[in-house]
């Protein structure tokens, strides 16, 4: 057990400097420094992939990344965190991400199979909204339709702007279903 302890007390110590590096792209993302911000993203990579800082700084790189129009390395960057990310939402977020950026891409079909997902948990709204966007784009209004109410009728916890949900429900052609909590109040 001590040598466990000394491990994890080490591990953690290790870990400081990749939170420094962290913040640092925290910072670079917010002045919008992309080069700055591309350089800490390949320092966390490859002296600290072991960290959750890799692949949350790899996230912005990909944000980075798509607002210069390199969908493909927003792609390789989004798919890297989804398989190898060790927490599970941060996994799902870059899958999210990823199928958004296929759909730029006109890769309909692809992004559909990424947003397909057997447990999505607490990400069921989120995936359902961003497949009836993609279903969308690629011209299948009806399941489109049917994704966006599935979003709507799903527990979404706060993940989801309602209202804008009900306005791409609308423009297809739907009535957003009342929730229980709407019908309390009326």
């Amino acid at each position: 057990l001590p040598g466990w302890r000394w491990y994890q007390e080490r591990r953690g110590t290790q870990a400081e400097p990749a939170a420094a590096r962290y913040e640092e792209m925290i910072e670079a993302s917010a002045r919008n420094d992309r080069a700055r911000g591309m350089t800490i993203v390949d320092d966390l990579n490859r002296e600290y992939s072991w960290t959750p800082y890799a692949s949350l700084s790899t996230l912005m790189a990909a944000k980075f990344q798509v607002e210069a129009n390199e969908l493909d390395k927003a792609a390789a960057s989004l798919k890297s965190v989804m398989d190898t990310a060790s927490n599970d939402e941060v996994s799902l977020i870059a899958r999210i991400r990823l199928g958004r950026v296929l759909a730029a891409q006109s890769k309909y079909d692809e992004a559909l199979a990424t947003l397909k997902v057997d447990k999505p948990g607490d990400f069921d709204t989120r995936l359902a909204d961003a497949r009836g966007d993609v279903l969308l784009a690629k011209g299948d209004r009806a399941g489109a339709l049917r994704e966006y109410l599935a979003a709507r009728q799903g527990e979404n916890k706060g993940r989801l702007d309602v209202e804008l949900l009900d306005l791409k429900i609308r423009d297809l052609g739907g009535t957003p279903p009342v929730t229980a909590e709407e019908a309390y109040w009326r």
